[in-house]
C-alpha cells in the first residue's frame, strides 16, 4: 500500500466510526422507544425514514462544500476557501426553510402516506414527533455543513467526535425525556443533542488554522456565483444518493413478493450488511476528499487514488463477504429470528458475497468521480445500474431471495464495468498529458 492509499485510511476510518455511531444510537433509540408500545415504534420509523431521504437533500450543499473546500485546500487559495464557505451557507440558508416549512405544512399527509394511511395511534404519534423534528432539520443541515466544511479542510476526525458526541448525549437523554413526554421526547432529545454538537462544531470551525486564514481574505467570488457553483458540484452526489435510496425502497417491494418470512430475513440481513456498507461509503468520501486536494494542489492523482481506493474498500468486502458466509446463523439467531426467517437470512447473507465486493469497488471508484468534478457521469451510471437492478430482481425474483442476490450482483458488475472503463479512458488522457509535458520539458 503506498502514500496514496495510507491517506485513504487516514481520511476513512474516522469517517466509518462516525457513521458506526449513528447506527447504534439509532437502535438503542428504537429499543427505549418500543417500550411505549408497537404504534410508537412505527412513528418513530416513518421519522427515521424520512429524515434518510431528506439527508439526500442536505448532500446538495454539505457534500458540494466538502469538495470546494477541499479543491481550494489543495491550492492554498484562501480566497476561494472562503468563497466555498459561504456558498455553502448561502445554499443550506436558500434550502432549509423550503424544507422545514413544507414539512410542518403538510405533517400529517406525509405521515399518512408513509403509513399506507388510516387514522390510528401510530398517525398521530408521527404528526406530534414530525412537530419537533422537522423544525429541527435546520440543526440537521447545519450539522451536516459544518462536517462537510471541516471534511473539506482535511480534518474527519473533529466531525467523528461530534458525531460521538451527539450521539452519546442522546443515549443519556433519551430514557429521561421518553419517559416524560413519550414519542415527542424522543424527537426533543435528538434535536437538543445536536444543537449541542453544534455549538461545539462551529467552534472548531472557528478553531481550525485553514479556515481561520481564509477568513482574513477576500472571497475569490461573490455569494450568488459560489452559491451556484456549490449547487452544480453537489447536486449530481444528492441526486446519487436519492436515486440509490429510491431503488433499495423498490426493491422491498420486489421482495415482498415472496412473502412475510422473505421480507423479514432480508430486512434483518440489510441492516447487518450496513456495517460493510458503511465502510466503503467511508471510503469513497475519503476518496473524494483525497482527489479535489490533490487536483487543487495541480496533480491529478485520480488513476492512483483509484487504485488504492479499490484495493481498500475491496479488502473490506471480501472480508465482509467471508465473515457474513461463516457467522450468518449466529447473526439472525441475536436479532431473535424465527426458524424459518432464519433459514431464509443465513441463505440470503451467503449468497450475497459477490455483490458486497463489487459494490465496495464501484463505491470506492466513484469517490475519485465526485473529486474530480465527474459525479454527473457517476450519477447516469448509478440511473442505469438502479433500473438494471430492479428489472432483474422482478425478472429473477422466482428464484427466492438467492434470486435477488443473483440480480444484485448482476446489476452491480454492469455499474463496475461501464464506471471501470471511464476511469481507464480517464487515465489513459492523464497519460498521455503526462507524456505531452515530459516531451516539452
Amino acid at each position: 500500500m503506498n502514500a496514496h492509499g495510507r491517506q485513504l485510511i487516514s481520511l476513512a476510518h474516522p469517517v466509518y466510526f462516525s457513521l458506526l455511531a449513528s447506527v447504534a444510537a439509532g437502535i438503542i433509540n428504537t429499543v427505549w422507544v418500543s417500550r411505549l408500545g408497537g404504534a410508537a415504534v412505527a412513528a418513530v420509523a416513518v421519522a427515521t425514514n424520512t429524515e434518510n431521504v431528506l439527508l439526500g437533500v442536505s448532500l446538495v450543499f454539505a457534500s458540494g462544500t466538502t469538495v470546494l473546500v477541499a479543491h481550494a485546500r489543495g491550492a492554498r487559495d484562501p480566497g476561494a476557501m472562503r468563497a466555498a464557505v459561504h456558498g455553502g451557507w448561502a445554499l443550506c440558508a436558500l434550502v432549509t426553510p423550503v424544507v422545514v416549512a413544507g414539512g410542518l405544512l403538510l405533517r400529517e399527509p406525509l405521515a399518512r402516506l408513509v403509513l399506507g394511511g388510516g387514522e390510528g395511534a401510530a398517525l398521530s404519534l408521527a404528526v406530534g414527533y414530525f412537530a419537533i423534528s422537522l423544525p429541527g432539520i435546520a440543526v440537521f443541515f447545519a450539522q451536516n455543513l459544518v462536517d462537510g466544511i471541516l471534511k473539506g479542510a482535511g480534518d474527519t476526525r473533529t466531525p467523528m467526535r461530534l458525531a460521538l458526541l451527539a450521539n452519546g448525549l442522546i443515549l443519556v437523554c433519551d430514557p429521561f425525556l421518553i419517559h416524560w413526554y413519550g414519542v415527542q421526547g424522543a424527537a426533543a432529545s435528538t434535536v437538543l443533542c445536536r444543537c449541542l454538537a453544534l455549538g461545539a462544531g462551529l467552534f472548531a470551525v472557528r478553531r481550525n488554522a485553514l479556515l481561520r486564514e481564509a477568513v482574513g481574505v477576500r472571497a475569490a467570488e461573490r455569494v450568488r456565483a459560489a452559491l451556484r457553483r456549490t449547487l452544480a458540484t453537489g447536486l449530481p452526489m444528492s441526486a446519487d444518493f436519492t436515486v440509490r435510496q429510491g431503488g433499495a425502497l423498490v426493491l422491498v417491494a420486489v421482495v415482498a413478493r415472496l412473502g412475510v418470512t422473505a421480507v423479514a430475513a432480508y430486512s434483518i440481513a440489510y441492516k447487518v450488511m450496513y456495517v460493510a456498507t458503511m465502510a466503503f461509503y467511508s471510503v469513497r468520501q475519503a476518496a473524494s476528499i483525497h482527489t479535489a486536494h490533490t487536483r487543487g494542489a495541480g496533480r491529478d492523482a485520480s488513476r492512483a487514488i483509484g487504485r488504492q481506493a479499490v484495493l481498500v474498500s475491496g479488502t473490506v468486502g471480501l472480508g465482509a463477504a467471508a465473515a457474513l458466509f461463516v457467522t450468518a446463523p449466529w447473526t439472525m439467531a441475536a436479532f431473535g429470528a424465527g426458524p424459518d426467517v432464519a433459514r431464509a437470512g443465513v441463505l440470503f447473507l451467503r449468497c450475497i458475497g459477490p455483490y458486497l465486493l463489487l459494490m465496495a469497488c464501484f463505491i470506492a471508484l466513484g469517490g475519485v468521480f465526485e473529486g474530480s468534478g465527474g459525479a454527473p457521469v457517476l450519477l447516469r451510471v448509478t440511473a442505469l445500474g438502479t433500473a438494471v437492478q430492479l428489472a432483474l430482481a422482478y425478472g429473477l425474483s422466482g428464484l427466492g431471495l438467492p434470486g435477488i442476490c443473483l440480480a444484485l450482483a448482476l446489476a452491480m458488475g454492469v455499474q463496475c464495468a461501464v464506471v471501470g472503463v471511464l476511469f481507464r479512458r480517464a487515465a489513459r488522457r492523464q497519460g498521455d498529458v503526462e507524456f505531452s509535458l515530459v516531451r516539452v520539458a
